[in-house]
């Protein structure tokens, strides 16, 4: 997780819930919700995705159970080294599929997502927009929020 991105607020140490992504996704700045094919939301910045709720995919599995996940969470990350530092953990909440194979995103189960506090996951919803927004917009968003709201505590 990108340390500089994250808001410091005492409060969110709290576990995290599904309904947090949408709030935080909409609480960026330039957010536009999109449908996807089943009604799924779909968070863009500039017309970037950045948070996305999946639809079933046959590569999204329980593999003990062979169970397709219906409740995955695709949050873009900034870099390939972001990516491995939240998906090489297997305990780790974030993981990938061969799919997502050179694809700057981690997924996430949404039952999965207490597993986080609210300040993790507003990191990263944070820095997937701060990956898809013009740097116009990133520089602007980093300024106004300066290097003491956006460091991990």
């Amino acid at each position: 997780m990108c340390a500089d991105t994250l808001e410091r607020v005492p409060s969110r140490s709290r576990r995290a819930r599904v309904e947090d992504v949408h709030e935080i996704a909409l609480g960026m700045p330039h957010v536009t919700t999109e449908q996807g094919g089943a009604g799924n939301p779909v968070y863009q910045v500039g017309r970037k995705s950045f948070v996305f709720f999946r639809t079933p995919r046959p590569d999204a599995f329980d593999p003990e159970t062979g169970e397709g996940f219906d409740d995955v969470i695709v949050i873009w990350v900034p870099s390939a080294d972001d990516k491995l530092a939240l998906t090489q953990d297997a305990d780790s909440p974030f993981f990938t599929t061969p799919h997502f194979d050179g694809h700057l995103s981690v997924l996430v189960r949404g039952s999965r997502i207490p597993e986080l506090t609210l300040t993790e996951l507003t990191e990263v919803i944070q820095d997937g927009w701060l990956s898809r927004a013009s740097a116009t917009r990133a520089r602007q968003w980093l300024a106004e929020h300066g290097p003491a709201a956006t460091k991990s505590e």
